[in-house]
């Protein structure tokens, strides 16, 4: 049997249309939607809504960790957009996330195991899911002989992303994988060597509820995403392997597991 993995996938269509290739099945790790893209500023909602100008500034910002700077320069320009268009902010926001997702699920191959990611609108997905997408959420499923557990989405932070949740949440749902062979999570394990993006020079949000039940269970494999470019790509706790599978937006290669 031999698995492909995907995370991180932020509107990278046309190589995720190849991404089962030579595999038996697909696993998604979320994060579907190009907000926008931190090297290229023309890509995502963000420049689609406001141009690419304002983006490289809020991006400054946001590198920076400048985070109540940069969302304080948004609401300016959100204000003037809703004006001009009459519309909520959430209606032209799932608007533009619908057609990202209608293309992405389009190109997305099956058989597919997916969860969220935590830049994704789950309450978007089933409009655009197509027959073989099978969406795990604190749960597990059989495949071919060994356990995967699911958990998706990320944690409270001041990005304030759209599929965030408190730490408690987030380890009900770990708790309710129960006993798996592998682990997949969009994000990591609360190690500092996974967390840390060397680019963006900041830890990102790991799971110490992900980390305490790895400790305690002792799955074979733990794969995530999140972390676009971690100090590190792999680490061990006790006899698991932690992976980070990759940043396909940039990378447009997954990674493979075989058993």
């Amino acid at each position: 049997m031999r698995l492909h993995v995907v995370s991180d996938v932020h509107g990278r269509t046309d190589a995720l249309a190849r991404a089962a290739d030579g595999a038996d099945a697909l696993v998604c790790l979320g994060d579907l939607v190009l907000f926008l893209d931190y090297d290229d500023h023309t890509q995502g909602i963000l420049p689609a809504l406001f141009g690419a100008e304002r983006t490289g500034r809020f991006v400054e910002l946001r590198t920076a960790n400048r985070f109540d700077e940069a969302r304080e320069l948004a609401a300016g320009w959100w204000a003037e957009l809703l004006e001009r268009e009459q519309r909520p902010r959430h209606e032209l926001i799932h608007d533009m996330v619908r057609a990202q997702y209608a293309e992405t699920f389009a190109a997305m191959p099956t058989p597919a195991y997916l969860t969220y990611g935590n830049v994704d609108v789950p309450s978007l997905w089933p409009e655009a899911l197509r027959q073989g997408h099978q969406v795990i959420d604190g749960g597990a499923v059989d495949i071919d002989g060994l356990r995967f557990g699911f958990v998706g989405g990320g944690l409270t932070s001041p990005m304030r992303t759209p599929y965030e949740i408190p730490e408690d949440e987030f380890a009900a749902k770990v708790e309710a994988v129960g006993e798996v062979d592998v682990l997949c999570a969009h994000i990591p394990p609360a190690l500092p060597e996974l967390c840390y993006d060397v680019v963006a020079r900041r830890f990102e949000l790991g799971s110490r509820a992900l980390l305490d039940h790895v400790r305690r269970t002792r799955p074979r494999l733990v794969l995530f995403g999140h972390v676009h470019q971690p100090l590190v790509r792999r680490a061990r706790i006790g006899r698991t392997e932690c992976v980070n599978v990759g940043h396909f937006r940039a990378r447009r290669a997954p990674f493979a597991l075989q058993w």
